[in-house]
């Protein structure tokens, strides 16, 4: 985990159905993204160091898409809280758009946070319970290793 970050907790927001269930936003019918909440104490890491994290780990420049997952339910999207949260993000996009190699453009959209929905228990450490399944093997080991690689200065360190 990031160094400063309290707490992580998967669930659904951007929608339009309330107290939706995974069924339903996998289906794509809800408007929700599947997200996590983050909590962090700002005074250690800061909002750019969160975003950069975000940025460095998943592909934000493909529509409605990750990886071999499809649909909006699947969008790449920072919800915001504060008006400050949404300069930063909004300022961090453009500049990566500005440093673009390979001039592919960012999609990630930039939302308020309207409602938030936790998803069901069985999200919850995911990745620890489930670190042999093909998912995890596949997709989510190299991000982690990405990110352990990448941002190694910003990771809690085991004592």
């Amino acid at each position: 985990m990031l160094k400063s970050v309290k707490s992580v907790e998967p669930g659904y927001a951007g929608g339009n159905v309330s107290n939706p269930i995974y069924e339903q936003v996998c289906g794509g019918n809800t408007g929700h993204v599947e997200c996590i909440k983050i909590e962090f104490n700002p005074e250690e890491i800061s909002y750019r160091d969160l975003l950069t994290v975000f940025f460095g780990s998943h592909d934000p420049t493909t529509l409605n898409m990750q990886g071999n997952d499809i649909g909006t339910q699947y969008r790449s999207v920072i919800f915001y809280t504060t008006p400050k949260q949404k300069e930063t993000a909004e300022s961090f996009i453009q500049e990566l758009n500005d440093s673009s190699p390979d001039g592919r453009p960012i999609v990630t959209a930039v939302e308020p946070l309207e409602s938030f929905y936790v998803a069901e228990n069985y999200h919850k450490d995911y990745y620890e319970r489930n670190k042999e399944a093909p998912y995890c093997q596949v997709i989510i080991n190299p991000k982690l290793e990405k990110v352990q690689k990448q941002f190694a200065s910003l990771l809690k360190t085991n004592k």
